[in-house]
This record gives C-alpha cells, structure tokens and sequence, in this order.
C-alpha cells in the first residue's frame, strides 16, 4: 500500500552541488561525498526536495569493477518513504546506463527497510572496522569507525 507521502513525491533531477548541500544539511553521520556518476532527489508536489541520493563510484576498490556503482549517501528531511523511492531510481539509472550491479551499506541499527522496499538484497555483514587512518596513509576519523555494516546489492543477473 502506498503511503499518502510516498504518492506525492516525485523524482527529479539534481545537481551534484545541490546533493551535495542537501546531504550536509540533513544526513545524520556522514559529510557528502568526494564525487558522483549521477544524483537524484525526490520532491513533494510543491516541487520542495524532500530527499536525494547520490551513486558513485564503489568506495572499495575491489568492487570498482567498471561494471559496479555504489550508492554513497541517500539524505532526506524525515519524509516517509523517499528512500525506497530513490534506491529504485538509482537502480533503474544505473541500469539504463550499462552497470550490472549497484551497491549501498547500512550501519547497524538501520533496519534496511527502505532497501527491502525497494527489492534490494542482503549480500554480507561487515565487522567494525577500526578505521582507514594509519602511519603510511593517514586519514582523517569520521566518527563511523568500529560500526558493523551491512552490505545490499542489486544485480543483473546472467540468463545465460
């Protein structure tokens, strides 16, 4: 059943600075993200966004196949259903632009409901990672480290 919201809510498209300052306005643990292959918003019948995600390139270099996106932030201002909305916009995007296969993490205690809704699968839990930084390549703490993730994926698959 569709929710009141979710019928009000359209997709549109966005540009990545907009993305950009929507995810820092709203997100609740993460900065924006370095880059992006294509942004999407999701706004109510004013035209207002209400919502965006942002697909790129996978953070993990052994998914960055040429074949894989990842979805590195989806951000919304607390409406209902915008995320489901987005994650299967960005899977058709994708899609229609020649990848095989879209990723996205959840931390724990994010149910992952939004990506169910959506048809999208459980592929791995991660275990807590200490963090990136370290002597031969510092990097800077971003206040996610030691979070269990899991990670979803939707993928083409290969009727052959």
């Amino acid at each position: 059943m569709v929710s009141v919201e979710e019928s009000r809510l359209h997709l549109v498209p966005l540009r990545q600075k907009d993305a950009k300052a929507f995810v820092a306005a709203w997100h609740r643990h993460h900065k924006p993200p370095p880059g992006a292959v294509f942004t999407v918003g999701a706004a109510d019948e004013n035209g207002v966004l209400r919502a965006v995600a942002i697909v790129g390139r996978p953070v993990a270099r052994h998914f960055d196949d040429g074949q894989t996106l990842e979805v590195t932030r989806t951000a919304t201002d607390g409406v209902r259903n915008a995320n489901s909305l987005l994650y299967g916009a960005a899977w058709r995007a994708a899609k229609a632009l020649g990848y095989t296969r879209l990723i996205t993490y959840t931390q724990e205690g994010e149910s992952g409901a939004s990506l169910r809704g959506a048809g999208w699968k459980v592929v791995a839990q991660r275990r807590p990672r200490r963090g990136w930084n370290c002597a031969s390549r510092p990097r800077q703490v971003h206040g996610t480290e030691n979070v269990t993730r899991t990670l979803w994926e939707q993928q083409l698959i290969d009727a052959t």
